[in-house]
């Protein structure tokens, strides 16, 4: 799944599933980086590229907003 990050909440996105968030996890690699965010419907995992998490200036602790296209989702039952 595909999952953006944004440190504010931004108008004009068609992305409608927005989750607020704190960063709990940062784990950077060589061109990209892993983000863990706990939001109130659970843990969500972003891959980012390094420049991006520089850019947002994140860090354990800093709140964001995880984006999900809708068409990302897919439900299963249980």
């Amino acid at each position: 799944m595909e999952v953006s990050l944004a440190t504010r909440d931004a108008e004009g996105l068609s992305l409608r599933n927005r989750f607020a968030g704190t960063v709990t996890e940062i784990r950077p690699g060589a061109v990209m980086t892993l983000a863990k965010s706990a939001t109130a419907a659970g843990e969500i995992s972003s891959v980012i590229t390094g420049e991006a998490a520089t850019g947002l200036g994140l860090f354990v602790g800093s709140d964001v907003i995880a984006l999900i296209k809708a068409t990302e989702v897919s439900l299963a039952a249980p």
